[in-house]
């Protein structure tokens, strides 16, 4: 990634401080195409570099303000429905194959796909406006979406700032794990339904 774009990054830290973190990851997910785990990943080195930052702070204002996208995004794709779905895709050049993936996710997994889609770049900015799209349950969706933000933003920061001045070949790195990273999820939500079909009959014996 080209270093200028660190170089404007660093300003908007030294001028806004903790207000980079939550405006990029608000509008990332809402469902603008920013590159919100990018700024994340950036702002936990700052913190490691001892640049005026607090990790747990980077991490508390993260998790607030993806919570609060992700529910803009719904409240948007709820009052909008398909039409706005269909112009909202070609707006931002995102393919049907993207669209159908999701939408995959959400009727195979309902709401706990909120949960994984957090960490693919692909569906984590059409995840809340899909799911007002398709009418999901606002409850079961804010719990869920809390919960992916908390888990998706606390590993961002922390790898970040473990990984110090190696944090740009993380960028990488993460961007090219999301299949794995995929994988490892719905192996995790497998095992979890094996474990509760089987403890009724456990409980039973």
């Amino acid at each position: 990634m080209a270093e200028w774009f660190f170089e404007l990054l660093r300003g908007y830290f030294d001028q806004y401080g903790y207000w980079t973190v939550a405006v990029a990851l608000l509008l990332e997910n809402a469902g603008l195409p920013v590159p919100g785990e990018t700024v994340l990943l950036f702002a936990s080195f700052l913190a490691y570099s001892e640049r005026g930052l607090s990790l747990p702070w980077i991490i508390g204002v993260g998790i607030v303000a993806a919570t609060l996208g992700d529910n803009l995004g719904y409240a948007l794709g709820r009052r909008g429905g398909r039409p706005l779905l269909e112009r909202y895709k070609h707006w931002f050049h995102i393919s049907d194959r993207r669209v159908r993936r999701g939408e995959h996710m959400f009727v195979r997994y309902g709401a706990a796909a909120i949960f994984f889609a957090r960490f693919l770049f692909g569906l984590r900015i059409i995840a809340g406006p899909l799911a007002g799209v398709l009418r999901m349950p606002w409850k079961r969706f804010l719990i869920f979406n809390f919960l992916g933000a908390a888990a998706w933003v606390s590993v961002i920061a922390v790898l970040g700032y473990l990984f110090g001045s190696q944090w740009q070949r993380l960028v990488y790195v993460l961007k090219g794990a999301e299949l794995a990273v995929l994988a490892l999820l719905l192996a995790g939500i497998l095992l979890l339904r094996v474990w509760r079909r089987r403890r009724p009959t456990r409980a039973a014996d």
